[in-house]
């Protein structure tokens, strides 16, 4: 079969073996995958990473030997492959297992190919009449809705989602709900459209304004810093009011410089935050609580993935899919 596969900073369309399914597996074969700044950072060397990337996508069920009433079936799957021994495990969180692997990402091959390998326990169904476009995104939906799992949000908050790339803009659309007063500042009027149209209010910054924004925007109580940038993380700290909350979502191959007196001075709380629940994020989804299908700003045949990580790579770029049929 086919696949993209980095190595040594290079992405090629490689001839691999068909993997077959083992015991509890099944064997998937890509309709749609999606890349990501994650991708991306793997391509430029985040982990070390040789393989088979793609962690973001829609699936049918080609083959699972144990579950046989499955094939045909549509499916996305969650990306934490766990031991299943250690007391993380145990405990139901594979996420933090200390030997997991992750697909596309750690140690298992990833959607990027023709066919992959999942675990049966990790599949989840797509729900019926929700379209794979808008399905593609549960992966990166469910990290956005990770924060309100982990953060206790309130109506009254000031809340301010701090980068409009693709993860941010999801962040906001997701929060919004449940944070009215919510506030998404970026850097391209284009892509702030995309969330304004679905009643999220935004703010754009312009070149080199990231410095005055406390003073122009305030303090706020919860910050989400989803730039994509080292020092973002620093400047979501100067927009924490004194005891508030900094969630960074920024995974980066860059190391970032950090204000700590502000840390410690402004008894900021800062939390990290990676994936989330497929289930809830496939919830919004079929509900329409969330749409992201407008993100989507380009759809290449598998046979161009090289372009479409091209096009990935672009400033500003939004969603970009690798379409497998």
């Amino acid at each position: 079969m086919q696949a993209a596969y980095i190595n040594n900073g290079k992405l090629v369309l490689a001839e691999l073996p068909e993997p077959v399914p083992g015991p509890g597996q099944a064997l998937l074969r890509p309709v749609l995958a999606g890349i990501c700044n994650t991708d991306l950072e793997l391509l430029a060397g985040y982990y070390g990473f040789c393989g088979v990337p793609g962690h973001e996508f829609v699936a049918v069920v080609e083959a699972a030997p144990e579950r046989p009433e499955l094939v045909g079936s549509l499916v996305t799957a969650d990306i934490n492959v766990g031991c299943g021994t250690c007391p993380r495990c145990r405990d139901g969180d594979s996420r933090h297992c200390p030997s997991r692997r992750t697909i596309g990402i750690r140690d298992w091959s990833g959607a990027l190919a023709e066919r992959l390998l999942a675990p049966l326990a990790k599949l989840h169904a797509i729900p019926e009449g929700l379209s794979s476009e808008a399905a593609v995104f549960a992966e990166p939906l469910a990290a956005a809705l990770e924060i309100g799992q982990q953060v206790h949000i309130t109506a009254g908050q000031r809340v301010l989602v701090l980068g409009d790339g693709k993860l941010g803009l999801l962040v906001a659309l997701g929060l919004r709900p449940s944070a009215p007063s919510l506030l998404l500042a970026g850097r391209h009027a284009a892509k702030l459209a995309i969330a304004s149209a679905q009643g999220v209010a935004t703010h754009l910054v312009p070149a080199g304004g990231e410095e005055d924004l406390p003073e122009r925007l305030g303090r706020f109580d919860l910050v989400v810093e989803a730039t994509g940038r080292p020092p973002g993380l620093d400047l979501a700290l100067k927009l924490a009011r004194p005891e508030g909350v900094v969630v960074a979502k920024t995974t980066s191959h860059e190391p970032s410089t950090l204000d700590l007196a502000r840390l410690v001075v402004d008894e900021i709380t800062l939390l990290g935050s990676r994936c989330g629940d497929l289930a809830l994020a496939l919830h919004y989804l079929a509900n329409g609580w969330v749409d992201p299908r407008p993100l989507i700003e380009a759809v290449y045949p598998f046979a161009e993935v090289q372009a479409a990580f091209a096009h990935a790579r672009r400033p500003g770029a939004c969603k970009v899919l690798v379409d497998f049929s």
